[in-house]
């Protein structure tokens, strides 16, 4: 039986899928629509990783080391717009289940290279195949027109500085 993920992207999710109230105002606000939006991809993911107890933290900080073997938990927390600390935690709890390994640089002592272990190469298959179905739970809602349009748009929002 899997545990409970760890929660290290602490963020509660209890907000109903469909809005038993009159949203009155929120309704014509973008963050709200967004934030329901989030709520819904997040229960689902958390329901399909429950199985391998990964939250979506962690398996982002392993996507990106797949692509980028010998990063740094800056590097990731840059990268994923999280503090250091909040890194730390997620590579600390990456690393007790032994799926990544830090490393000291050949280039520099003072800095530690992440990497994937071999179980951590096996669980981010396995998570891939799981995130595949999650996500064309998800896609399905749209045609390809509208996805395309969506993830513009959505780029357009965090992409503007």
């Amino acid at each position: 039986m899997a545990t409970k993920p760890p929660q290290d992207d602490v963020e509660s999710e209890d907000a109903p899928a469909t809005p038993s109230l009159d949203v009155g105002r929120l309704g014509d606000l973008l963050g709200f629509h967004l934030r329901m939006a989030h709520v819904a991809i997040y229960r689902d993911f958390a329901e399909t990783m429950e199985e391998l107890a990964l939250t979506q933290k962690q398996l982002a900080v392993m996507e990106l080391l797949a692509v980028n073997a010998g990063a740094s938990q800056i590097d990731l927390a840059n990268t994923l717009g999280t503090d250091r600390a909040t890194m730390m935690a997620l590579v600390n709890r990456l690393a007790g289940r032994d799926l990544i390994e830090r490393r000291p640089s050949a280039a520099d002592r003072r800095r530690q290279e992440l990497h994937l272990t071999m179980a951590g190469h096996a669980m981010l298959a396995r998570a891939r195949k799981l995130i595949d179905a999650h996500e064309q739970r998800f896609i399905d809602l749209f045609s390809q027109d509208e996805m395309d349009a969506l993830l513009a748009a959505l780029k357009r929002i965090y992409k503007r500085d």
